[in-house]
């Protein structure tokens, strides 16, 4: 499976708002480093940091403005929207994924967004 088909089938369950499926596209020794936070491992720490949004979401989307890819590898430049609580947040951001071709399982997933303003945007929306 290529990082475009890899990169599609996360966002899908993303979109799904299905942290369980979102965390199965990760290979075991997988990385997922939400930047500047530290590195979450594996499948189970994958879905233990999307699960809090995720589950507080009534819809997500997450919009990818440009895209790039190799066989083993994927730029997306995103917004990513949530809407908790009626209301919609919107958060420009940044992800590369790493794929092993082999299993189309993401091995490392490093997401940038300017902490700064996803703190003022969402404030305590998530608790």
């Amino acid at each position: 499976m290529s990082a475009r088909d890899a990169a599609a089938r996360f966002l899908a369950a993303v979109g799904a708002g299905d942290a369980g499926a979102a965390a199965a596209c990760f290979a075991p020794g997988a990385t997922y480093r939400n930047m500047p936070h530290p590195p979450v491992h594996g499948p189970e720490g994958v879905r233990g940091l999307l699960a809090p949004i995720l589950d507080r979401s009534e819809y997500v989307e997450w919009e990818i403005v440009t895209a790039s890819y190799t066989d083993d590898r994927a730029w997306l430049e995103r917004v990513d929207r949530f809407r908790i609580a009626g209301r919609e947040y919107a958060i420009e951001c940044h992800g590369v994924l790493e794929v092993d071709p082999g299993t189309g399982l993401i091995t490392a997933f490093r997401d940038y967004v300017d902490l700064g303003v996803w703190r003022e945007r969402l404030g305590d929306a998530l608790g």
